[in-house]
């Protein structure tokens, strides 16, 4: 509300523009405040607990199993079939027409006319791993070996067939852009447990594509609470290191005046959240400069440890890196980090695909499920691994698969999970999800639960609505199974 008393107008208030202007500022604010009231009430509970800091640890909805999590992403859609759903049944009917029981409907096919479409069996070899006897592909014959730590869940499904719409679905509950990723919505929900590092921290084997901006930006949520990207080789972390003419000293008084301006000029401009990000970065980048070398540097590393990674070994020593920082950026307080592995669209050539693409991570993948266990950091530490959709029974051109998003898998592990579980079921092809179905909204819920957050409660108000990353789904939460024994 504007202080008319206080205001003197011979000597502040030169015109009538210049009046309108800044008790402009006051009457715009009485309607934001209505429309921000949950945003509001969540900062001063966070200021009254003395978390000026957006980045601060926040208190969860209800105690939570896990605290931070790894979530690798497979970009392009492997092959449910060839690596976690056996499916018998295609061995059987291998290069014939699809069987009259089959409705067209059970596929959307891209690339292949339905009464045209012939089952290709899968060429992988199936084997019982673990006292929980789950089934796995000798795509993954070391993660195998962690089988009962892990929970499989074959009937995920959505209705996006193509990759954009369907990885921002995967990443933010929604095909449009603009939408927070989940580890904005996790930092957003709980902060980070470090001071000297991103709070959410993206990784990627390759090339991050400029298509790939959407897996890890804070669509609608402050700024703050976007992705810093990290590189798998080289120097993690860009522009961290000042130029060698300048002392400690001299950068500590820059940054202080550099901070002393940019909090002047954010006074007028509280509610641009980039302005906001960019001055907490700029403290964090400061911190970094000291903590990021020691975070990077690998040497330190038992030769044992490397080994398990698959540092040793030029086929896994990309993807075995980026899994060895995963760890220890949650041994520091990371809270979530993701991981990339691009090129699984298989239209050409499936079975080669993915072998290459499987054996660029099986043993980098097994090997951080080991090393997490042995440190005690499983239990804290929910580790996901999913692709934006699956694959179809039949093929396509020369030794492909389509996309499939209808059924496929994904699987969890840590963050209190008790492994060696399986949960849903596609039908005999694979084609659809059929039993206890799971949309990505319920393994977004699911994912949020044993964090300790409600899904319905982590809200954000924007464009007069709480909007969720959950939106109006998510009520097949699997916490409850996964966790029991």
């Amino acid at each position: 509300m504007v202080d008319f008393q206080s205001c003197n107008l011979n000597e502040q208030v030169q015109s009538r523009r210049e009046f309108l202007a800044r008790s402009g500022f006051g009457f715009g604010a009485v309607a934001l405040g209505c429309l921000h009231e949950e945003q509001a009430a969540f900062a001063a509970t966070r200021k009254a607990a003395g978390l000026d800091n957006p980045l601060a640890p926040g208190t969860p909805h209800f105690p939570g199993k896990a605290r931070n999590v790894i979530f690798m992403f497979m970009k392009g859609g492997p092959s449910h079939i060839d690596t976690f759903d056996p499916k018998p049944e295609l061995a059987r009917l291998d290069g014939q027409l699809l069987p009259p029981s089959f409705r067209p409907e059970d596929l959307s096919l891209q690339f292949v006319k339905a009464h045209e479409a012939k089952v290709m069996a899968s060429p992988r070899r199936f084997t019982r791993y673990g006292q929980s006897g789950i089934e796995i592909s000798d795509l993954f014959e070391n993660l195998g070996r962690c089988a009962d730590d892990l929970a499989v869940v074959r009937s995920c499904h959505h209705d996006s067939l193509i990759h954009g719409p369907a990885i921002n679905l995967l990443f933010s509950g929604s095909v449009r852009l603009g939408h927070p990723t989940l580890g904005s919505w996790v930092v957003y929900g709980l902060g980070s447990e470090s001071e000297n590092f991103p709070g959410f921290v993206a990784m990627s084997e390759g090339n991050v594509t400029a298509s790939d901006e959407s897996l890890h930006g804070s669509g609608f949520l402050p700024a703050v609470y976007q992705a810093t990207r990290a590189r798998h080789e080289g120097t993690a972390f860009e522009n961290l290191n000042p130029p060698s003419d300048i002392t400690h000293g001299a950068q500590t008084r820059m940054l202080e005046q550099l901070q002393s301006w940019n909090r002047r000029h954010f006074e007028t401009r509280r509610d641009d959240s980039r302005l906001a990000a960019r001055i907490a970065n700029y403290e964090l980048a400061f911190r970094m400069q000291a903590a990021a070398p020691e975070l990077t540097d690998l040497a330190g590393e038992p030769e044992s440890v490397r080994r398990m990674y698959g540092l040793d070994q030029e086929r896994t020593a990309k993807f075995g890196r980026i899994c060895l920082l995963a760890r220890r950026m949650v041994e520091r307080g990371v809270r979530f980090v993701q991981l990339y592995k691009g090129n699984w669209d298989g239209h050409a050539q499936c079975d080669r695909n993915h072998v290459d693409n499987a054996g660029a991570i099986d043993q980098p993948i097994a090997g951080l499920l080991t090393d997490l266990k042995l440190r005690g950091l499983l239990e804290s530490t929910l580790v996901v691994w999913i692709g934006e959709f699956g694959r179809t029974p039949v093929v396509q051109g020369d030794g492909g698969r389509d996309h499939n998003p209808h059924g496929f898998s994904c699987w969890m592990a840590g963050g209190g999970i008790r492994g060696g579980k399986v949960i849903g079921a596609t039908d005999e092809l694979g084609c659809r999800a059929i039993e206890d179905r799971v949309h990505v909204h319920d393994l977004h819920a699911t994912m949020l639960s044993l964090l300790g957050l409600d899904h319905t409660k982590l809200t954000y108000l924007t464009q007069g609505r709480d909007m969720r990353l959950t939106d109006v789904g998510g009520y097949n939460d699997l916490s409850e199974r996964l966790t029991r024994a």
